[in-house]
């Protein structure tokens, strides 16, 4: 490798990994604050939220890449055209692709491994994460008591303490109400002067040992046989003990085979497998209800089709050898036979909607696997020489131009993305538009910088509308003399 190549590498990767790291931080903290109420209070081990947030995060891994890539090349272009290293290098005789070359080099390993990432990695990161958000999600919150708040963690019961000691576990004025039957309500109460609080010692089980209690039971006429008032059960008790279930309140780890299925966990030959598998069980099941459609009514079915003359081939002679009665019961069997046929039309339609709606979602994420990667591609031909012609460098002009070429592949990918689930446009071309749109801005400018034309010289558009103009312009039949 010549030493102008490794120090144009040497000066890429640096703005390249600095701003990797700051826009996937960002997507990181979006997403955490989508599900920070349903990760907060839950008590849950740190590694665990550790593991979730890598998760999280590295599924943003590949949109991340573009931007990168974006940002970063019109940084460093920018920067060597600021500091005016890229006009020794023009001198010298180096066109713009020589001096790009390590950089294209090294990009398209980066849509390379863009592409493994997504179809490798990712789809297990998915499995995981999926797996867990989901025994997160369904986690109960720990069992905090707070003095003088009603405790509902607990399946069955309800707890509320007057004081509490955290360093002893001593407890002032606990009451409790038992919800453990349906429909219970507050039937039955149990209010103690002290209490102590302890756990189990394989931990599955909350003991509450009581002292100086009273328990009230409201008995339920359902179950005493009385007709009247329903009997209140008294008792005192000098010291009483409780156990309650804590195993609700743990993380428990789902099977992830339960989510493998799922189209974000597939390789690109898997989704194709499974593309494949979904159009052939829709081919089916819509012959299937094509026959049982035909078949539905007499005179469509396949045996009456087949006859040369079947039994209404002529209504005429059918319709007088009926009578009035006869008449009206098969014109309401029709009527009927006819809603019937509507209604399940409108069935069969809701249906193939939904299927077809699920098999663009595999399509969407196989072609996304390809259209990341070859995005990164399509913004460093943007970026790169975008920078040589602004020749600005640092966070300024740069981040604010990435920004807005971002926001037009992000919303144009997001728009045609929506459009393709719903089932109104292909996969292909659907998600390929935002890099179809972006494609030929890209060898626009990527010719501009190599032809070191002008791009942002109001002069030359000038020039350019007036030789228009002129060329428009009506000539007149006799010039005036005077200029």
């Amino acid at each position: 490798m010549k030493r102008l190549h490794r120090l144009i590498i040497g000066v890429y990767w640096g703005p390249l990994l600095v701003t990797f790291i700051i826009v996937l931080f960002l997507f990181s903290m979006q997403w955490l604050w989508k599900w920070v109420d349903e990760l907060m209070g839950k008590g849950l081990p740190w590694d665990v939220l550790v593991r979730l947030i890598a998760y999280a995060t590295s599924a943003f891994v590949p949109a991340v890449l573009p931007l990168a890539v974006l940002l970063s090349s019109i940084m460093t272009m920018g920067g060597l055209g600021e500091r005016s290293e890229l006009t020794p290098m023009r001198s010298a005789g180096l066109g713009l692709f020589k001096i790009l070359m390590p950089l294209i080099v090294f990009v398209l390993g980066l849509a390379a491994f863009s592409f493994y990432f997504s179809n490798n990695v990712l789809p297990l990161a998915n499995l995981r994460f999926q797996s867990l958000l989901w025994d997160v999600t369904k986690t109960k919150p720990a069992l905090n008591l707070k003095p003088g708040v009603f405790f509902n963690g607990l399946d069955g019961f309800s707890i509320r303490v007057k004081g509490k000691d955290d360093a002893t576990g001593q407890l002032e004025d606990v009451l409790i109400y038992d919800h453990r039957q349906p429909f219970q309500a507050n039937r039955t109460v149990v209010r103690a002067a002290r209490g102590h609080m302890r756990r189990s010692t394989d931990g599955h089980y909350l003991v509450l040992i009581l002292e100086d209690g009273r328990i009230y039971d409201d008995q339920d006429k359902s179950t005493s046989g009385l007709r009247g008032n329903n009997p209140l059960l008294r008792g005192r008790f000098a010291r009483d003990e409780i156990r309650l279930d804590l195993t609700g309140l743990g993380l428990k780890r789902t099977n992830e085979d339960l989510f493998k299925d799922h189209y974000k966990m597939l390789t690109l030959g898997q989704l194709g497998y499974a593309e494949d598998s979904l159009q052939r069980k829709l081919d089916q099941r819509i012959n299937e209800q094509d026959h049982y459609l035909r078949n539905g009514l007499y005179v469509t079915r396949d045996s009456v089709r087949a006859a040369e003359d079947g039994p209404f081939s002529d209504m005429a002679s059918f319709r007088k050898g009926l009578t009035a009665d006869e008449r009206n019961n098969y014109y309401a069997t029709a009527t009927s036979m006819v809603r019937n046929t509507i209604n399940f039309i409108d069935r069969v339609t809701a249906e193939r909607q939904e299927r077809l709606q699920q098999i663009s979602k595999f399509q969407v994420e196989w072609h996304r696997k390809l259209m990341l990667a070859f995005a990164c591609v399509i913004f460093f031909f943007i970026g790169a020489p975008l920078g040589a012609i602004v020749r600005k460098g640092g966070m300024g002009l740069p981040t604010v131009i990435a920004i807005v070429f971002f926001l037009v592949f992000h919303i144009l990918s997001y728009s045609t993305e929506q459009i393709v689930k719903a089932g109104t446009l292909s996969a292909w071309p659907g998600m390929w538009i935002s890099s179809m749109v972006l494609l030929p801005i890209g060898i626009f400018i990527t010719w501009k910088a190599a032809t070191d034309s002008p791009l942002f010289d109001r002069d030359a558009y000038d020039r350019v509308w007036y030789r228009i103009r002129d060329r428009f312009r009506r000539r007149h039949a006799h010039p005036p003399t005077v200029p």
